[in-house]
């Protein structure tokens, strides 16, 4: 046995001398008061498995904190991620806004410009019908010619038929122009549509890349 006093007790169990006064109460261990001092009676042998066993969960401990750190230290990181990618979403979420303003914007534009061409020659048919009314109902190239004059002289529009005569292209150039017109009316505001028929204005834009 080994004598040691309270304070080397708890150095030496790594304990408090509170656990050591209490370790005395309980009996598990012993001690004697030699010149008035209590000194703790300590089997090594003992008190090194005891001292085993003490720094086990000290270690569990430790283990424990690094792993709690650690989880910290990911979701923090993990947070981090979150926020970036919630602020990458709703700046995309923005831009596809803005896009779309934009491309409404857009159709209205050419809507708005269709519908003030198509008013123009619809004011200048409706004009033309009233000079000449009443009239008896005339073939559709008659009307034509009697009509495009006052288009041509006004608003510088004309039938895409009328202007192909006009430059006399042969009938395969003909049906080549009339194939362009076709596929492109829906998306090229320089092309005029009333009823089946094309027109375009010859002042106002240049059809170069479609009659060619």
């Amino acid at each position: 046995m080994k004598k040691m006093s309270v304070n080397d007790a708890a150095i030496y169990f790594g304990i408090s001398k509170e656990a050591i006064h209490n370790r005395i109460r309980r009996g598990s261990l012993q001690s004697v008061i030699e010149n008035g001092v209590k000194m703790v009676l300590v089997d090594e042998k003992q008190a090194r498995a005891q001292t085993k066993n003490s720094a086990q969960p000290r270690r569990n401990a430790l283990n424990n904190d690094k792993y709690y750190k650690l989880l910290e230290e990911q979701n923090a990181k993990l947070q981090s991620r979150v926020d970036v990618l919630e602020n990458e979403t709703r700046s995309l979420r923005d831009q596809k806004e803005q896009m779309l303003i934009q491309e409404r914007e857009k159709i209205e534009r050419i809507y708005k410009e269709k519908d003030e061409q198509l008013k123009n020659i619809l004011t200048t048919l409706s004009s033309q019908f009233m000079l000449n009314a009443p009239q008896e109902r005339q073939e559709e190239d008659t009307l034509e010619a009697e009509i495009e004059p006052k288009l041509v002289e006004e608003s510088k529009v004309i039938s895409l038929k009328k202007y192909v005569k006009q430059h006399n292209f042969s009938v395969k150039k003909i049906k080549k122009i009339k194939a362009k017109f076709k596929k492109r009316v829906k998306k090229d505001e320089r092309i005029i549509v009333v009823g089946n028929k094309y027109y375009i204005d010859t002042l106002k834009y240049d059809y170069s890349d479609i009659i060619s």
